[in-house]
């Protein structure tokens, strides 16, 4: 189990295409001091090269917490989650669904492929930080994770 007590980074991968909201993650997780590698894709094809190590990204490591926005540009966060829920290697990662979107059928449609829990972003720029950082408290901190060893041998 990883709860990142050892010292260990916390990798964390961000799918976003919005070059503001990015910066507000990076901000939220620079004032915490959380420690950990934030990786980003700015689009849902680049997300799913991240996380099948492919084209480019095959020494990548394996994000500890995927932070999901639904509407992204190519693969949209609903069939990311999708592929990620039905990988046996990757199932168990915490995905988070951080988006704009508040429609019932989104969260209920989300929730139906497994995702870990699902929030809406607010548009006020201190808000959105603080929901970072307490995302980030919440799965880096207080929760044990499997670690990518574990994963890998449960697979199989």
């Amino acid at each position: 189990m990883t709860n990142f007590a050892n010292g260990r980074l916390a990798e964390i991968l961000l799918v976003e295409d919005n070059e503001g909201d990015i910066e507000l993650t990076r901000e939220a997780f620079e004032e915490a001091k959380f420690r950990n590698n934030l990786h980003v894709s700015h689009d849902g094809d680049s997300a799913m090269d991240y996380l099948f190590k492919r084209n480019g990204h095959e020494n990548s490591p394996t994000p500890d917490i995927v932070l999901l926005d639904l509407n992204l540009p190519g693969t949209d966060g609903r069939e990311i989650l999708a592929e990620i829920k039905k990988n046996p290697m990757l199932r168990r990662i915490p995905t988070v669904i951080l988006t704009s979107s508040s429609a019932d059928k989104d969260i209920l449609e989300t929730y139906d492929l497994h995702a870990n829990c699902y929030i809406v972003k607010p548009v006020d720029a201190a808000k959105f930080i603080h929901i970072v950082q307490q995302v980030e408290n919440f799965w880096v901190d207080i929760v044990c994770l499997p670690s990518e060893h574990q994963n890998i041998e449960l697979a199989s």
